[in-house]
């Protein structure tokens, strides 16, 4: 019998960076594809947007720099944050809100820093808060899905809509827009009415979250768990972010579930999945460490809750994946692995 035995070195190279940052865009693809046929062509205006913003913004700031253009707009970077931005914004955006949180995003969150590797914040992240707390109007106005049955535009009409506010004759912005599932609730419980009051009365809620979003979150779970398939995230953070998301909703929705939503409900609305799987799993701005990780991961599930809870914006993923790009640092200095043949 014949065995294999290699000489050393039996060191595995790493998959560049290119490589992972491209099946984290095909991890995204069946997200977005699905967003777009529930809310509309505006998620791929978004997107297009976002995608050219994004690789200008970082050729200039290369240019800038002196840095090679070809290398680094190469490794895909540029166009995973547009991606996660196009997708965080809402789909009837004009069209400069987009150009502005990327353009924001890919100067100031990445380029300022020294670029790929060195950025202490998610920069899409910290694009997507900028536009919403500098234009909450036009951030708050989300195109209705198509299974609410609402009106909807065509290519065309949403073209227009996008680059000149136009709409055709005799229709009204509110007519295609609508609250999501999270701020009606938000508001609505303010109101003093019940939560299954709330779902019961509006046709944005379906069986476990918001009607199509349910959809478009299971996509963009089925994409998360093929990275962690293919081994470029680890289960640390989507884990300990959902896990802990849960079990605190569990805890107020057993104290009163007529004030509380039920756990299911925080998981598949708004953009817990996607910032578990996609946003908060970053490696450059969130901790290194494996129990680190799991750290990071529970700060951001229960600062999800609690700014959706109690604070002022009804969808917190961001606010808390940002909050706790503060603390990786921290988290990273306290949870460092025993050196191996040492002691405390």
């Amino acid at each position: 019998m014949s065995l294999f035995a290699p000489s050393s070195p039996h060191y595995h190279g790493m998959t560049p960076v290119s490589i992972v940052m491209l099946r984290v865009v095909l991890a995204l693809i069946p997200g977005a594809a699905l967003y777009s046929w529930l809310f509309g062509w505006g998620v791929i205006f978004n997107i297009g947007l976002c995608i050219a913003t994004a690789y200008i913004s970082e050729a200039l700031m290369l240019a800038l720099r002196q840095r090679p253009i070809a290398i680094f707009l190469s490794d895909n970077s540029a166009l995973v944050t547009a991606l996660l931005i196009g997708l965080a914004l809402p789909p009837l955006a004009p069209w400069w809100l987009p150009v502005l949180g990327t353009a924001f995003a890919m100067v100031f969150a990445k380029h300022i820093y020294g670029g790929l590797g060195f950025n202490p914040f998610n920069p899409a992240m910290i694009g997507y808060v900028v536009v919403l707390v500098s234009f909450p109007r036009e951030m708050t106005s989300w195109a209705a899905p198509l299974t609410a049955d609402h009106q909807t535009l065509n290519f065309t009409q949403t073209l227009a809509l996008v680059f000149s506010g136009a709409l055709p004759h005799g229709l009204h912005i509110d007519a295609l827009t609508a609250a999501t599932p999270l701020d009606t609730l938000k508001t609505q419980l303010h109101l003093n009415h019940s939560v299954d009051q709330i779902m019961s009365a509006s046709p944005i809620f379906g069986a476990i979250g918001g009607k199509g979003w349910e959809w478009v979150n299971l996509a963009f779970l089925g994409g998360g768990l093929w990275l962690m398939y293919k081994k470029i995230i680890s289960w640390h953070v989507p884990v300990a972010t959902l896990g802990s998301l849960a079990l605190i909703a569990l805890v107020f929705f057993i104290i009163d579930p007529k004030l509380y939503a039920s756990p299911l409900f925080h998981v598949a609305s708004g953009a817990a999945i996607l910032g578990a799987f996609f946003i908060a799993t970053d490696p450059v701005s969130g901790a290194a460490t494996l129990k680190g990780r799991l750290i990071f991961g529970t700060g951001v599930g229960l600062l999800t809750y609690i700014i959706r809870t109690w604070g002022g914006y009804p969808d917190a993923v961001a606010f808390a994946v940002l909050l706790m790009n503060m603390a990786a640092p921290t988290i990273d200095h306290y949870t460092q692995p025993r050196v191996f043949g040492h002691q405390e």
